[in-house]
């Protein structure tokens, strides 16, 4: 009780030194460390098995990780998220699982039907890895609003949102996203956050395109963006675009989206390989960056921390990792967290005078 305590008081510190002495910072300028895949729970270890065991061309060690709940990851100091989003316009659509026709179940999915309710569904992969702490976006966007509204000065959190609409291998075959759908996305987020999104329309503010006011340093400061959310379409292509259509500058959305410096919308860009050398360049000029720290296991495999020194290093304001606690599924002791124990800390590149 007392080590739980002690870990409670040091965040609660760090927050308070990023928060009172940095208000004025604008919220480009700090850098955060959040989850990948936040919802996501581990895969039926039965199913995995099969999958492995009948196609040996097709590696699952990718998977091997989970996540404690949303609010958890709040708590302990995260602030960066990532929810999938799967179309569901009719309900029921992915309501049974077909790996749950391949092995028995390990626990209960779905107990409350909420697989069946039109809307949103938040999971990973179609029929095989569906397992998830929030089935739909609902349900997670009221999480979100009941931690939010519990810790009302939190630092802004940064959430990127993948429309995902693949069919499953499995033969399941996904809705696929339209300019009606995306307006509906946009429609839930401001239903279950309201007052608590920060718009490109609030960035934008004055000047003429989203691009111009982020060049210009228009993002709101912390003080102002206490107790808020922003999101980040996470897709480079069609499904960006359409997003974009008929929104100029994201005129009227909810959400930002990873569009090329020197486009009207151009304001966050979400970049894999934290070695790359334009994330600098890029973060002075203004942009908000995602980059990672790992990806499918492979660095918390061999406790390789040179990505994440990369990342940090290259001001990139969002770095995500599946291990801001070690893994439960392969012995590794690597684990994603600042050299102070927490998750929040001045942009090393554009916060620090």
């Amino acid at each position: 009780m007392k080590q739980i305590l002690f870990t409670l008081l040091l965040i609660g510190a760090i927050h308070h030194n990023i928060q009172a002495q940095n208000d004025t910072l604008k919220i480009n300028q700090i850098q955060v460390i959040g989850s990948h895949n936040s919802y996501r729970q581990n895969i039926e270890k039965d199913l995995y098995n099969l999958i492995q065991a009948k196609d040996t061309s097709r590696s699952l060690k990718g998977l091997q990780y989970t996540h404690i709940s949303l609010t958890e990851q709040l708590n302990k100091g995260l602030r960066n998220l990532e929810i999938d989003v799967q179309p569901d316009s009719k309900g029921g659509k992915y309501a049974h699982p077909k790996g749950l026709d391949l092995v028995k179940s390990e626990a209960a999915y779905d107990p409350k039907g909420e697989m069946n309710k039109p809307g949103f569904k938040v999971f990973h992969m179609i029929d095989i890895d569906f397992r998830t702490s929030c089935y739909t976006l609902q349900i997670a966007l009221a999480e979100l609003k009941k931690w939010s509204d519990a810790n009302p000065n939190h630092v802004p959190v940064f959430i990127t949102l993948e429309p995902k609409d693949d069919d499953s291998f499995l033969g399941t075959k996904a809705e696929k996203f339209t300019s009606e759908l995306f307006d509906a996305l946009d429609k839930e987020l401001r239903k279950g956050l309201g007052n608590k999104l920060i718009t490109p329309d609030m960035v934008r503010g004055k000047y003429k395109t989203l691009e111009e006011a982020v060049l210009k340093n228009n993002w709101p400061t912390l003080k102002k963006a206490k107790g808020k959310f922003l999101f980040i379409l996470d897709n480079n292509g069609a499904k960006r675009d359409l997003y974009a259509l008929n929104h100029p500058s994201l005129k009227g959305r909810a959400a930002f989206i990873c569009a090329e410096p020197g486009k009207p919308e151009a304001a966050a860009l979400l970049i894999g390989n934290s070695e790359d050398p334009k994330i600098t360049d890029l973060v002075k000029k203004g942009y908000i960056i995602r980059t990672r720290a790992d990806s499918d296991t492979k660095e918390a495999r061999k406790n390789d921390y040179s990505h994440f020194e990369a990342a940090k290093k290259s001001g990139a304001q969002i770095i995500t990792t599946d291990y801001y606690l070690p893994s439960t599924f392969f012995n590794s002791p690597y684990q994603i967290k600042y050299d102070n124990g927490g998750y929040v800390r001045v942009n090393p590149v554009n916060g620090v005078k």
